[in-house]
């Protein structure tokens, strides 16, 4: 009898409550193990959301509202990269169709992989789309549209055709000098790219040449200084200025005054 309860006192049974009571703390951890493993899978799975897509939502949202796009100047940029695009349309108060167009521009960039020959920007003028010319349009030193600018091209015409704004293509060379018979300067050369552009929209996609206007400024404006061979790449460039509502309209043209001897007695 006394055998016995000694060693029902004495816990040496694996079954008794301190064994119970080793095993819990296991329990615990595999809890905690499992609580942590769905929050790193929840955390990933917010990394990789479509953020065009999420951007495209919340500006039809805020449209909807009757909000407005504001802030300054924003360069888009999307993902690891240093060529890739994000939609930070930070300042487009052009309305929604700008915004859509910037959203819609960056998911075909994205698509296409051209993120280092396609860029867009803001600034108080407008929406920005910058083209490589070595990459997307033109060879070096030539103002002949490449077969492979086309499928870049029909994209940014089909957009605006969509849109009423006015548009400026501009284009910009590096500081490598040029002296050609066909261009004597990079004046010429960065004139005669913007003009190729725009007679592309309008002779090969109807785009309205009242909306269209031409300027080159050689190697006045570049984006990077004129270092290194991979700045002066970048530096040329054709970019397509499309303008906020607010700058869309033209110059006004002036009734001209009746002459006195017309005016009706």
């Amino acid at each position: 009898m006394s055998l016995r309860k000694g060693r029902t006192q004495g816990g040496g049974g694996g079954g008794g409550h301190d064994g119970g009571g080793m095993l819990r703390w296991l329990l615990t951890y595999a809890d905690m193990i499992t609580l942590l493993m769905a929050f790193f899978i929840m955390m990933y799975s917010m990394s990789i959301l479509n953020l065009a897509k999420f951007q495209q939502v919340a500006f039809s949202i805020r449209s909807g509202f009757g909000g407005s796009l504001q802030g300054g100047e924003g360069v888009m940029v999307h993902g690891p990269g240093p060529g890739s695009v994000k939609p930070n349309l930070l300042g487009l108060e052009g309305g929604a169709g700008l915004s859509e167009t910037a959203v819609q521009l960056a998911e075909f960039i994205t698509q296409r992989g051209l993120e280092e020959a396609v860029r867009l920007r803001v600034d108080e003028r407008g929406l920005i789309i910058s083209l490589v010319t070595d990459k997307v349009l033109f060879d070096l030193g030539k103002a002949n549209l490449k077969p492979g600018s086309r499928d870049v091209l029909d994209k940014i015409a089909g957009l605006l055709q969509r849109l009423p704004n006015q548009v400026m293509v501009e284009g910009h060379s590096c500081n490598l000098p040029i002296r050609t018979a066909q261009f004597p300067s990079n004046w010429e050369l960065s004139t005669a790219r913007a003009t190729q552009v725009i007679r592309y929209f309008i002779e090969r996609r109807g785009v309205p040449a009242t909306r269209l206007s031409a300027a080159g400024y050689a190697d006045s404006r570049p984006l990077l200084p004129n270092t290194s061979a991979a700045n002066r790449a970048r530096n040329r460039r054709v970019d397509i200025v499309i303008l906020r509502s607010s700058q869309d309209q033209g110059p006004r043209a002036e009734r001209p005054a009746p002459v006195q001897g017309d005016e009706k007695r």
